[in-house]
């Protein structure tokens, strides 16, 4: 049920871009070019103009949990919001490894905490995909929304319950995040929880409220999908609402 981020272009893309990419550049087009390379770039170029180097530095120094050149390079005038090709700052980077003390860092230093990658990557994303509930409840403190959505169509919530992520879906939802929103099919979080067989989440799930008689765009609900799948233990819990 669950597809997981395409964070790459194709070699073909890539190549296509950087090849239009040069061409513009020495045309002195450099607006055009960072049109068609994206807001991203726009941005990433915007930071190379002032400091290439200290922003490479700290996103490579990120990539490698290198905490203590990410504070150096910080303290020599890195920019927090510094993004790779990928759109991925230092902050999406902790996120996703799981790198709670480099997070706090880039947080303190004023990363924007809702700066998606080109992929629509939320920090919060990657944290709740990755299971990190301290870096996730650190996230929302800081000002997270939980309801963007990537290019898969997803958000924060609905990965943290179809990944089986139960501290993140309790911090989801005492952050406030609403129990029975559903995705682009109408699948709900328990729908997710029990199409993955994840009993933990859906326990958690009912405890707190959420509707079971829900359906999705196929008219399935969570019993049926937990049933289609044979998740047997998920199937009692749900019948026993």
């Amino acid at each position: 049920m669950l597809r997981k981020w395409n964070m790459s272009d194709t070699g073909e893309t890539r190549e296509s871009r950087r090849r239009s990419l040069r061409t513009l550049c020495r045309n002195g087009t450099l607006a055009v070019a960072a049109a068609l390379a994206g807001s991203w770039a726009a941005s990433a170029w915007s930071q190379a103009a002032s400091n290439p180097s200290r922003n490479a530095q700290l996103l490579v120094a990120a990539r490698n949990g290198d905490l203590a050149t990410v504070e150096r390079v910080l303290a020599d005038g890195a920019a927090p919001n510094s993004r790779n090709r990928l759109g991925k700052t230092a902050l999406l980077i902790a996120c996703e490894k799981g790198q709670a003390t480099l997070a706090s860092t880039m947080l303190r230093a004023g990363a924007d905490v809702n700066l998606a990658s080109v992929e629509g990557v939320t920090p919060l994303m990657a944290a709740s995909y990755a299971g990190h509930a301290g870096i996730a409840r650190e996230l929302l403190r800081a000002g997270a929304r939980t309801e963007p959505i990537d290019r898969m169509h997803k958000t924060a919530w609905i990965y943290a319950a179809a990944l089986g992520r139960t501290d993140v879906v309790a911090t989801l939802l005492d952050a406030g995040a609403a129990i029975d929103a559903a995705d682009e099919h109408q699948l709900t979080a328990l729908m997710w929880a029990a199409g993955q067989g994840h009993i933990d989440v859906v326990r958690l799930l009912l405890e707190r409220g959420a509707r079971a008689d829900l359906r999705d765009d196929r008219g399935l609900s969570a019993l049926d999908i937990a049933r289609q799948l044979t998740h047997s233990e998920v199937v009692q819990v749900l019948q026993a609402r």
